[in-house]
């Protein structure tokens, strides 16, 4: 796929990382900040030590597709056409797009018949050949918060630091431009930036940064998490925020330090289960929460965004949007789902559009599914984890994106 990365050994790559770091330490002034569209909550992948095999894609028919004559396509059709709005600039997306918008008052039916005249449906395989992956959930939380730090409202929710460089090393070395590195500089040298305990710690470097305070520091993690959220002010106003950046530390996922020190077992996992420990060890939480020393930085969304954008850049859409790998899964693309509701056996078979990624969101069937905003999205989003098999819908005859 055109946005799988190139990926390089690992002596080559620290070979070349430190050509980088010695030529941006000799600058003065330092370096300015590349800029990137503050439009995902995907945090940066760690250098691969082994090259990725491509995911197996199967050519099927449409019948083949468990619940594609049964799905109500109307509402997947509408998410599609809202990322044409950044499709339509890329050549192989550019028909089937202006096909899409040239349907008047589309109906079930004539929908049906635009994806089966325009696409080529593909089973998704892991690389062994597995079909199965992972369904997991994400949603944007409410947060009481103010503007002004009280004895309330304590918590700080950082907008994107001054000092926060990133280095995009495709300039200088192609072979690694699917790689980004973030730091700080300190005596004219670069230096990684500060982690979860140094910014949450008690010599506040990042003080003056504030966006917001907020009242609860565990929903402001899980705030991190999710990568978006809704900010309920205390004159009624609520305020979108959304991923800005991020401080380039791997994200751990605490979760799975739990399970490894015997604190929750695998069948009691969940987000409202980790919250409950987190609130009935408050001596242990600050300690717990330092072991993600990954740290997002956010920015306020102008009023008019019904919903967060995603990685696509567009407002992303509860229960038709889907963050994947887009190594394997080209952002825009129409995927077909087949999974159950939570914790149900009743199947969950739609029409689903890729439109942004992830941290944790690794391999060709693995996916995150948008339920939306508010407390009960977050409930279900917080009991999705089971098993999913995608199709990838695909412009007929356009063999460049695979």
């Amino acid at each position: 796929m055109n946005d799988k990365g190139k990926v390089v050994p690992m002596s080559r790559f620290l070979s070349s990382l430190m050509c980088v770091l010695a030529l941006l330490a000799a600058c003065a002034p330092p370096p300015v900040p590349v800029a990137e569209p503050p439009v995902t909550r995907d945090l940066p992948r760690e250098a691969p030590e082994v090259e990725e095999e491509a995911p197996l894609l199967e050519t099927v028919g449409w019948g083949e597709i468990p619940g594609w004559s049964a799905d109500d396509l109307f509402s997947g059709f509408e998410t599609f056409l809202k990322g044409c709005k950044a499709l339509r600039f890329r050549p192989q997306w550019q028909e089937v797009c202006a096909e899409a918008v040239s349907l008047e008052t589309p109906e079930r039916d004539g929908i049906r018949r635009y994806f089966e005249a325009n696409f080529t449906p593909y089973r998704v395989a892991q690389p062994d050949g597995e079909s199965s992956g992972l369904l997991t959930g994400y949603y944007v939380p409410d947060l009481r918060g103010s503007r002004v730090a009280t004895d309330e409202y304590r918590y700080p929710l950082f907008g994107r630091p001054d000092d926060l460089l990133v280095i995009d090393l495709a300039d200088l070395y192609p072979e690694l431009g699917s790689y980004r590195l973030r730091g700080r500089v300190e005596n004219q040298r670069v230096v990684p930036y500060w982690d979860r305990a140094a910014i949450d710690g008690d010599s506040q470097p990042l003080a003056g940064e504030e966006l917001f305070w907020l009242a609860d520091p565990v929903e402001l993690f899980f705030l991190h998490i999710q990568g978006s959220g809704r900010i309920l002010l205390e004159d009624g106003i609520s305020v979108l925020v959304n991923y800005a950046d991020q401080n380039g530390h791997p994200y751990r996922s605490i979760g799975r330090y739990l399970l490894d020190n015997g604190a929750m077992s695998r069948d009691q996992m969940s987000m409202q289960n980790i919250r409950a420990w987190v609130r009935d060890n408050p001596s242990q939480a600050k300690a717990l929460l330092n072991q993600n020393p990954s740290y997002v930085f956010f920015r306020e969304l102008e009023a008019g965004f019904a919903s967060p954008p995603g990685a696509l850049g567009v407002p992303l859409t509860a229960g038709r949007s889907l963050a994947v790998d887009p190594r394997f899964i080209p952002l825009g693309a129409p995927v077909f789902i087949a999974t159950s509701w939570p914790n149900s056996s009743t199947p969950l078979q739609r029409l689903m559009v890729a439109q942004d990624t992830g941290g944790a969101i690794k391999g060709a069937v693995r996916g995150d599914f948008f339920w939306g905003m508010g407390d009960q999205a977050g409930q279900q989003a917080g009991r999705t984890k089971q098993s999913v098999n995608f199709w990838l819908l695909l412009p007929k005859g356009d063999e460049e994106l695979l």
